[in-house]
């Protein structure tokens, strides 16, 4: 132990911390992840050490844009059955997608479409392109109904009313997979707002502030982005452990 300094190597653990997770932990995160490891600390000590070391962990939001695919009543509008019932105690029975969009350095846009569980905020697949299509949500739908196929209870998946989940084959999927549909009402994005949430630490936190790079690079951020956020990136909310690792533990507390 340092004399002179008796925090040192906690200090210096906490610094490695916030540098591995690109200055997006703030001093409560910090702390969990340092329980997560054996250490005992005090959230108190380590807002104080932050402190002393510089260490901010809340990067600024900046507003951005919202992504609208509302065009009018073109098909199906279904009622909203999740109603901001957005908690779940099962796996994989309460699912929600929305689109969002990015500014590229190349001239064009990017356009992504992920689909969320919220019983833990686990992003079970997505699509990216340079066009707000149809296939940009029916692929990654497609790909979410291979994982929940076998869930316990039957699945909801809620969305706004985009014409993408107006759409015949968007309803017609659902229908054959016995998935319910879910809708927000027009204009209230507080209907959506799990994945409203997901597209605001996103852009926060790999996103605005950044220099603005070109379609291929940001879709590989993006990506690398989701599998942290997924694999490695602990919420409070989760006891401390990323959504893929409670996903895991909840599961073999229920075997």
């Amino acid at each position: 132990m340092n004399k002179e300094n008796p925090d040192l190597d906690l200090e210096k653990l906490i610094q490695s911390i916030f540098q591995k997770h690109n200055g997006n932990y703030g001093y409560r995160r910090i702390q969990l992840e340092l329980q997560n490891r054996g250490v005992e600390v005090n959230h108190k000590k380590v807002q104080r050490i932050m402190k002393k070391l510089g260490l901010k962990g809340d990067k600024f939001r900046l507003k951005s844009r919202k992504f609208s695919s509302y065009k009018g009543s073109i098909g199906t509008v279904a009622k909203n059955l999740i109603n901001r019932r957005f908690k779940t105690n099962v796996c994989h029975q309460k699912l929600t997608t929305d689109i969002t969009e990015f500014k590229c350095s190349d001239g064009v846009k990017l356009y992504l479409n992920p689909i969320m569980d919220m019983f833990n905020g686990e992003i079970l697949s997505f699509g990216i392109g340079k066009r707000p299509t149809l296939e940009l949500a029916l692929t990654p739908l497609e790909e979410a109904l291979e994982i929940v196929r076998d869930s316990k209870y039957r699945t909801t998946i809620h969305s706004d009313q985009g014409w993408h989940y107006q759409h015949n084959k968007w309803v017609k999927t659902l229908k054959k997979n016995k998935v319910f549909q879910s809708m927000s009402r027009k204009g209230n994005c507080l209907d959506n707002s799990p994945m409203e949430n997901f597209f605001g630490l996103l852009k926060q936190e790999m996103y605005h502030g950044e220099p603005r790079c070109s379609f291929e690079e940001l879709k590989k951020r993006i990506e690398e982005y989701i599998y942290y956020y997924n694999n490695e990136r602990i919420k409070q909310k989760l006891a401390g452990m990323s959504p893929v690792q409670y996903r895991t533990h909840t599961s073999q507390l229920a075997a």
